[in-house]
């Protein structure tokens, strides 16, 4: 059985994607399709918070793509430099919040020690800096994304956890995404599995899925990667089968192997 993946690959120099190996342990033959670009912005005031870390209280990070950031930021030898010889021990003192395991690894990449990576997700991760932090105390950085959702901000807020957001990325479709499906879909045929990696993915691929499928539309088990995802399909009128118990390519994988193997009520 085929699986559509909505998710860029993973980096080809780290070997074989993760969603696709675990699904073919399963037997399911996967496909990924990219459905995101990225624009990165603001890099110079990136860098410039990154190097007064006695302003902040420590990081949040719920987006692999803001560490990204982080990445361009420290290519130029002096800023890496910087980096490794005194504002990476000066941020180790402090804690860095990540959300699931893909960011908690490109967290570790840059020499730091993720905290909270079994949350899963933006609540869960809000309820545990709470558990953690004082109110009114140093202002926790958040480089994130401009489609970034307000749950962990208001949540913090209303704790009177002072942070500080700053926008290093912006979201668009991939500018092949609609070719790429069309041609999956008539080379492929509809797939028994599709899954959803964001809301803006539900946002950009959704429509088009649904003119290709017609009519067996409803043959396809759609899934999602977390609650969130889950959300937007659910408000675009789609029956979600599985969503994975953590956002994990085993947990995924699981999920939808068990979707698969149920017979309809």
């Amino acid at each position: 059985m085929k699986v559509l993946l909505l998710k860029d690959p993973k980096d080809k120099n780290s070997g074989p994607d993760p969603y696709i190996k675990e699904l073919g342990s399963y037997s399911l033959e996967a496909t990924l399709i990219p459905v995101l670009s990225f624009e990165f912005i603001s890099l110079d005031s990136l860098f410039e918070k990154l190097s007064h870390p006695e302003c902040y209280g420590g990081l949040i990070f719920t987006s692999p793509r803001a560490l990204e950031a982080i990445k361009i930021c420290l290519k130029e030898k002096s800023k890496k430099e910087a980096w490794s010889k005194s504002l990476k021990q000066m941020w180790n003192i402090k804690p860095t919040y990540v959300v699931g395991k893909a960011t908690a690894s490109l967290v570790e990449e840059l020499g730091l020690i993720p905290q909270g990576e079994k949350s899963g997700n933006a609540e869960k991760l809000a309820e545990y800096i709470c558990s953690r932090e004082k109110p009114n105390s140093s202002a926790l950085l958040f480089p994130c994304g401009a489609l970034k959702r307000e749950v962990l901000p208001t949540v913090l807020r209303e704790k009177g956890i002072p942070l500080e957001s700053l926008t290093v990325y912006q979201t668009a479709q991939h500018p092949d995404l609609q070719e790429s499906l069309s041609s999956y879909f008539s080379q492929q045929g509809i797939p028994a599995s599709i899954v959803f990696f964001s809301p803006s993915g539900v946002k950009f691929c959704l429509q088009h899925i649904q003119q290709l499928s017609g009519d067996l539309i409803n043959q396809v088990k759609f899934a999602a990667i977390g609650p969130t995802t889950a959300e937007a399909l659910e408000g675009a009128g789609v029956a979600v089968s599985c969503t994975a118990g953590s956002p994990t390519a085993q947990d995924l994988a699981a999920a939808i192997h068990r979707a698969l193997h149920t017979a309809p009520c």
